[in-house]
């Protein structure tokens, strides 16, 4: 009758394990499926030559869409849906070139104009384009970084000199030259605290950081990395602050670490990286624009860029 009486209590216990080995194996197989996801491997997101060799940008906005200049000719900027579908999304002015995008805390696109020595500003529902600063005593507005609070910076290279200058543009739609007697100033970065701002240089290899504040003074000049060949082109961070960089010419992208540490080197499809941005529905997926193949390839990163992380 003992027997009997805690066979129920035993049937409980066997059940009970049952169902805890069943959920312990449900999470592992969650676990090894984050495991097994390779990240770091570049792959075509767009057909090659749907982009002049001009491709550059790229920025993505909240629906996943990734933006890039010169689709199909110079002048315009393409719009390429989440499953790679590229379009014509606006014609800039007359005497307008697009280089690198960024979208403001509003959803607006702002857009380096360097043959026009503008930001431009395109209202995304109307795609009315605007000027919102411009600057005789530019070089060439080449590639931008924002700020939280929507200060603005150009990086503004002199190609044929090899060298550069930094601007920024505040609220008020007034470029302020912050630096001059740079290197071939060209990818241009903020933390993801906005108390750093980073800043290459193509020509001489060479990776700055400088102190930022909230008005968007830089202090602090400080070399964190230089390279011992190949280019250099535009950059982005992630959450953790890591620096996603181009290697223009030898076809990778480097990531180093807040304090310029090279943390990782991996290959794209092609040897002329331009520009890279973060997106996808989880902020991890990257968009690195490729001007000898007028494509876009992705990869998949540990970590979403900063943009994602706000």
């Amino acid at each position: 009758m003992l027997l009997t009486k805690e066979k129920p209590w035993f049937m409980l216990l066997f059940i009970c394990t049952l169902v805890a080995c069943a959920g312990k194996n449900e999470n592992n197989n969650a676990v090894n499926m984050i495991e097994q996801e390779e990240f770091y491997k570049s792959e075509s997101f767009t057909s090659n030559g749907e982009f002049t060799s001009g491709i550059e940008g790229p920025a993505v906005d909240k629906e996943g869409n990734v933006y890039v200049v010169n689709f199909g000719e110079a002048g315009t900027i393409g719009k390429v849906t989440p499953d790679g579908e590229a379009s014509l999304f606006v014609t800039l002015p007359e005497g307008s070139t697009g280089n690198g995008i960024r979208f403001n805390s509003q959803g607006e696109m702002l857009i380096a104009d360097y043959t026009g020595h503008n930001v431009l500003k395109v209202d995304m529902q109307s795609r009315e384009i605007s000027v919102y600063a411009h600057h005789d005593g530019l070089n060439q507005p080449n590639d931008l970084a924002i700020m939280d609070n929507d200060i603005l910076f150009a990086s503004d290279p002199n190609w044929g000199e090899s060298t550069g200058q930094i601007w920024r543009v505040g609220l008020d739609g007034q470029f302020v030259l912050l630096e001059t007697d740079m290197g071939t100033t060209n990818g241009i970065e903020v933390s993801p605290d906005n108390k750093t701002l980073y800043v290459n240089e193509s020509v001489q290899l060479s990776v700055w950081a400088y102190d930022l504040d909230e008005e968007g003074n830089i202090s602090n000049k400080r070399l964190i990395h230089t390279f011992d060949d190949f280019g250099m082109d535009g950059m982005r961070t992630d959450v953790k602050g890591n620096l996603f960089i181009t290697r223009h010419g030898k076809g990778t992208i480097v990531k180093l670490s807040p304090d310029g540490e090279l943390l990782k080197e991996f290959a794209v499809s092609g040897k002329k990286p331009s520009n890279i941005a973060f997106g996808g529905t989880d902020g991890k997926t990257a968009y690195v624009t490729l001007q000898d193949n007028g494509n876009i390839d992705r990869f998949r990163s540990e970590n979403a860029g900063r943009a994602f992380g706000q």
